[in-house]
């Protein structure tokens, strides 16, 4: 499986690190031991300071394929839930000051929570999908699909000329303004319309 994360997709959180909007998706991905499985804590990495959450929607890919055309990507996924892309912001600046990839901050073990994926109804209406993230029963993050920049239809078309997408990939789709950092003993939950679907803890 591939876990493909799109970065920068909510104007008011580029504004909030001060990075350029995007005229295009920007892609990058973690390997399979960055899963953080529902309901599992994870543990503060040693090699980071500043560990962030950044709260977003998930897609869960339910069909192979290829150059997907945005009309037809619909078709590609049948389930979404919110994920957490846990970030060492400290080590992410310093890759960046020195124009290197980002994955010692992104994609180490445990950097990509997970939540328990529910159906996404037929028919509904992907932009215009509510979710929320709180940090210790406190809401920090509130976002909606339709404040994307590039919808999720939209990513699926630009990430498939590049990757073939298979059945259980998952896309992470950008996270709203209020990303912030996390301590030990922090509870994080997340939901969709209300819903919860996501518990980590960190230990």
């Amino acid at each position: 499986m591939k876990i493909i994360c799109i970065g920068r997709n909510y104007s008011e959180h580029a504004k909030e690190l001060k990075n350029d909007i995007p005229t295009e998706p920007v892609i990058f991905m973690k390997p399979k031991s960055a899963l953080l499985f529902p309901d599992k804590p994870l543990y503060y990495p040693e090699f980071t300071d500043d560990l962030h959450y950044e709260c977003e929607l998930v897609v869960k890919i339910s069909k192979n394929g290829k150059y997907i055309q945005e009309k037809f990507a619909h078709k590609y996924y049948n389930a979404i839930t919110v994920g957490l892309d846990f970030t060492a912001r400290d080590l992410q600046q310093k890759q960046k000051e020195k124009s290197l990839p980002w994955e010692i901050a992104k994609a180490f073990d445990g950097s990509a929570a997970i939540g328990n994926f529910i159906p996404f109804p037929e028919g509904s209406n992907i932009n215009n999908i509510n979710f929320e993230l709180k940090l210790n029963d406190k809401t920090v993050q509130v976002g909606n699909s339709n404040d994307m920049i590039f919808n999720i239809n939209q990513i699926l078309e630009y990430v498939s000329q590049y990757f073939t997408l298979n059945i259980g990939d998952v896309i992470f789709t950008g996270t709203p303004a209020g990303v912030g950092p996390v301590n030990v003993y922090d509870k994080l939950e997340g939901f969709i319309e209300g819903q919860k679907l996501l518990h980590v803890d960190i230990r």
